[in-house]
């Protein structure tokens, strides 16, 4: 069994809490990038570490700065979580530049290459800005697709994998066949709302519905990072897809509409649909009046 497995034994403490990673940028909004992972992996009970690889000056109406994190950074943070807490999965997402997905690569050599990797190609922010280089989309398909489990790309970032304006089916196989061991087309920009799942074999409809006045910020780094956390719970493939699914539609139509002037960031902890929170930290009743807060 593979070191890094769930199922592996620390002492006499059992069995382990599943660990995942998320190598990806920081927004400083809250609605997407680690922020997003983090809470995306507290929902599916797992312990959330980080390797950031680029500061965003972000909200939810757009981008306005973007500081990389040093090549030697991002591979020391990796390292650091790995010796001493393990990882059972990753997740990636902003990577900005060629020199920083070298970086991951590098550091993805670190780990058990039994490791479950979910990749989700951000090229570009729900506000329009540009978080990958058009120049280090090559690296990103030759370096890292073929040390994907899964890859999680939207419509218009396959189309740019693939090159070709081609359906979610025919965009599921092209991608396949550049090396990772599943493709997940998210469904978000297409009719009809489905993820469209192939890994080699079969092709599956993951079907949803859409939530107009749901709030979508975050939507696709929560996606891929339910996924993450499904596998380091010991998923295959398709369940995990298909738990990721289901999540980020909660996600969606529980979102945030009321914060910030663009679109509002999901929210997969619910966190506006605890009352009894709001009130033991508005003070109109003390804690422990409530058993479960206590």
């Amino acid at each position: 069994m593979p070191e890094n497995s769930v199922a592996s034994e620390r002492g006499t403490l059992g069995v382990v809490l599943p660990r995942v990673l998320s190598i990806a940028g920081s927004d400083s909004g809250g609605g997407a990038g680690i922020q997003a992972d983090l809470k995306a992996f507290a929902a599916c009970g797992v312990h959330g570490m980080t390797a950031i690889t680029a500061i965003t000056a972000q909200n939810t109406v757009g981008v306005t700065a973007v500081h990389a994190v040093p090549p030697e950074i991002i591979i020391a943070q990796v390292k650091a979580v790995a010796d001493d807490i393990g990882v059972d999965a990753v997740k990636i997402g902003m990577l900005g530049d060629r020199n920083t997905i070298e970086a991951v690569a590098r550091a993805l050599d670190a780990l058990p290459y039994t490791t479950p990797v979910v990749l989700d190609p951000v090229m570009v922010s729900e506000s329009g800005a540009v978080l990958l280089d058009p120049e280090a989309r090559q690296a990103l398909i030759d370096t890292l697709l073929p040390r994907a489990t899964v890859v999680t790309p939207n419509l218009p970032e396959a189309k740019t994998l693939v090159g070709r304006d081609l359906d979610a089916p025919e965009l599921a196989r092209k991608i396949h066949a550049l090396g990772p061991r599943a493709v997940v087309v998210t469904g978000g920009h297409r009719e009809p709302l489905a993820d469209v799942f192939f890994d080699g074999d079969r092709l599956v409809e993951l079907d949803g519905e859409r939530h107009e006045d749901g709030a979508a910020h975050g939507s696709g780094c929560t996606h891929s990072s339910v996924l993450a956390a499904r596998l380091a719970h010991g998923d295959e493939p398709l369940e995990a897809a298909r738990a990721a699914r289901e999540l980020a539609s909660r996600a969606v139509a529980q979102g945030l509409r009321e914060i910030g002037a663009g679109p509002g960031p999901v929210d997969i902890l619910g966190i506006a649909c605890k009352p009894d929170v709001w009130a033991v930290l508005g003070g109109t009743h003390g804690p422990g009046a409530d058993r479960h807060l206590a």
